[in-house]
């Protein structure tokens, strides 16, 4: 009874037997991926048994790491490519290379599909972007527009680097793999934006990466959103440029100053986080006070002097010399250096404070009064002509004025420059000194080192006097006559001649002699006036006169004409 029992087991094992090695079979297929057993190793090939008839050949080099090693035994279990099931030879041809590079394929497609994120080593630069390699060493290429949120100018920073990419564009068919990071990127930054916008509020004190340089800031990275740090909000001190602070790529700790959550602005601020130097400046820079420090801008009107990080006094150029009359700062002092000056003024409410560099020499001015005392004759070079005097140079930087009213009694001068040029040495006399303000001024005369001959008319001109003049100058309405040098009289057209006369040309000329009688006389308006024909009135009066007294002595006639003709 035993064998038909045994005969019907086996008859049932193999028909499973059978079944199962043609379903098993028939799932090996020519071009798909299957495992297969190493069941020898011959030579240079491992023999690789993957449930078909006869076993396949694999190149051991196929068994090799990255790092060239090959290591295979009797018994691994490998996965291969089942290029043919039974060649022009019959035997099986198997490739582990190709089964994994078709394997690392059909994952990145699937991470293509699937929007999945696949990890590859930047290798070089090429025509508009980036040769990456993948994982199995399928290469893919990165575009310049998707390395970076913002345009990379050197692409040559990200060489080497290992990222993680999202794939854009794939075609297995034709190789060809476009990659991204920039979405990613995006991405990320979205989500950091969300909790930063939830977590940000004015007046905290955050950490970012200086992304972006501009002339009048710094954009800061504080995670998903950008804050501007205005460059006035920067320091305390003078900052020409953020550079001179920052560079892309920096670590920094701001405040934040302002937080707009609807548009997204954020204002920040570096020196807030420090005190305030003006605060305690009232205390230290008291006026009187000896400064020193560096000269960090020059202006037509003065310079700016750092006296400490964030607090600058300003020299004006009336505070830089006692005697230069100093038109640009740079006569004096440069950019950089380093000088000494003392506090003239501070106003805390402005942030000012005014300094002044002549207060460390000796006033020159002060020793005026003591040098130049009314009355003192000094001599100088003119070194400036005005229309309305000489400007004359006493020593470096005193410089007294003659105004045009005392260059001379004499003359009548229309301008300065009628009678003096530039560099001409003269002699004057100190009248005044004028210490009204901070720089005193001196009136000089010229004219006074000599007498003023109008001093005499009264004396020696008085109404009534007939003297002898000079004729000097014509007009219509009469004629100028010099009395003596430097004093003239007026004799009107009325006052020539007994007769009327239309015009003073007719009787008289410049240069020629004549007598007249003083008959009007005011010598503080330096006014004479002169008349010929009263003169004329008083010598026939005379003449007259003395006919009369000669005829009582028994004068002759002859006599009389004889006197006369003596005195014409």
């Amino acid at each position: 009874m035993s064998q038909p029992i045994t005969h019907e087991v086996g008859e049932e094992s193999f028909a499973d037997l059978l079944e199962q090695s043609l379903q098993d079979t028939s799932e090996v297929k020519e071009g798909s991926i299957v495992k297969g057993t190493v069941v020898d190793i011959i030579g240079d090939y491992a023999a690789v048994d993957v449930g078909l008839k006869a076993e396949g050949q694999v190149p051991l080099r196929e068994f090799a790491d990255e790092e060239g090693n090959v290591e295979v035994k009797i018994g691994d279990v490998a996965e291969v490519l089942l290029e043919h099931a039974e060649d022009a030879n019959g035997l099986v041809v198997l490739s582990k290379d190709k089964a994994r590079k078709r394997k690392v394929w059909d994952e990145i497609q699937s991470a293509m599909e699937e929007d999945g994120v696949v990890k590859g080593q930047i290798q070089a630069r090429v025509k508009g972007g980036l040769s990456v390699t993948l994982q199995g060493g399928v290469k893919a290429f990165l575009p310049g527009s998707q390395v970076d949120l913002r345009p990379v100018r050197n692409l040559d920073v990200f060489l080497a680097q290992e990222l993680d990419f999202k794939i854009i564009k794939f075609n297995k068919r034709r190789g060809n793999i476009v990659l991204s990071r920039r979405v990613l990127l995006e991405a990320e930054r979205a989500e950091l934006k969300t909790d930063t916008l939830n977590k940000l509020a004015e007046g905290q004190i955050v950490e970012g990466q200086v992304k972006n340089l501009t002339d009048y800031g710094a954009f800061i990275d504080l995670g998903g959103i950008d804050g501007l740090l205005h460059i006035t909000d920067m320091s305390w001190g003078r900052i020409n440029h953020p550079s001179e602070l920052f560079q892309v790529g920096d670590k920094v700790k701001v405040k934040v100053l302002k937080f707009n959550s609807e548009s997204e602005r954020v204002s920040l601020g570096l020196k807030q986080i420090t005190p305030d130097p003006w605060i305690n400046a009232e205390e230290k820079y008291i006026p009187g006070t000896v400064v020193q420090g560096k000269v960090v801008s020059i202006k037509d009107y003065g310079a700016f002097v750092e006296l400490e990080e964030g607090i600058e006094g300003l020299v004006h150029v009336s505070e830089m010399s006692w005697t230069r009359q100093v038109k640009n700062p740079k006569q004096i002092i440069n950019l950089g250096d380093e000088v000494k000056a003392v506090v003239l003024d501070i106003d805390v409410s402005q942030n000012r404070i005014s300094l002044g560099m002549k207060q460390l020499e000796e006033n020159p001015y002060e020793k005026v009064l003591e040098n130049y005392p009314p009355g003192t004759v000094v001599q100088g070079v003119i070194r400036n002509i005005a229309d309305f005097g000489v400007f004359v140079e006493l020593e470096p930087g005193i410089d007294g004025l003659v105004h045009i009213t005392d260059l001379s009694w004499t003359q009548r001068v229309r301008h300065p420059s009628d009678l003096y040029k530039k560099g001409d040495e003269v002699q004057a006399a100190v009248l005044n000194i004028d210490n009204s303000g901070e720089k005193p001024k001196i009136s000089l005369g010229i004219k006074q080192l000599s007498s003023d001959p109008w001093d005499r008319v009264p004396y020696e001109f008085p109404i009534g006097k007939v003297t002898e003049v000079k004729i000097l100058k014509l007009t219509d309405f009469g004629a100028f006559a010099e009395i003596i040098p430097g004093v003239e009289g007026l004799i009107h057209i009325s006052e020539i001649s007994e007769e009327r006369i239309e015009d003073p040309r007719q009787v008289l000329e410049p240069g020629q002699a004549v007598r007249a009688e003083v008959i009007q006389l005011d010598a503080q308006e330096r006014k004479i006036g002169l008349s010929i024909k009263s003169a004329r009135r008083q010598d026939d009066l005379a003449d007259a006169q003395g006919f009369a007294n000669v005829s009582e002595a028994g004068a002759t006639l002859g006599d009389l004409l004889s006197d006369k003709f003596k005195k014409s």
